[in-house]
């Protein structure tokens, strides 16, 4: 079955905005935008799933936020990345990495 657009899992897209907010501090939409750009448009996060995101990050304390105005000149609240986030970050990627390649190991298969 061939989709236009990937499905994100939980976990897959909180590592992504992890990784995004590694960059730098941004609003909601300017993560959004960016995992869609840095995707070549593959995968798009909506609101429904990025916001519930942001907010379970920043319970945990991966990710810090603070009020201020966005580039098109509204207020929006910008999204940081914590020393904790920066940590989990790591762990993440290196059991991405390693999930990646067993399932590359599998489709090899003849």
């Amino acid at each position: 079955m061939a989709r236009s657009k990937a499905d994100l899992l939980q976990g897959t897209l909180d590592m992504l905005i992890l990784k995004t907010l590694a960059l730098g501090k941004l609003h909601g939409w300017g993560i959004s935008k960016r995992i869609r750009q840095n995707s070549r448009d593959v995968l798009e996060v909506n609101q429904g799933s990025l916001y519930p995101a942001l907010y379970r990050l920043e319970d945990r304390g991966l990710i810090e936020s603070e009020w201020g105005i966005s580039p098109e000149g509204r207020r929006a609240k910008f999204y940081a990345l914590t020393a904790v986030g920066k940590r989990a970050l790591r762990e993440e990627q290196r059991s991405w990495r390693l999930f990646s390649e067993a399932v590359e190991l599998i489709l090899q298969m003849s």
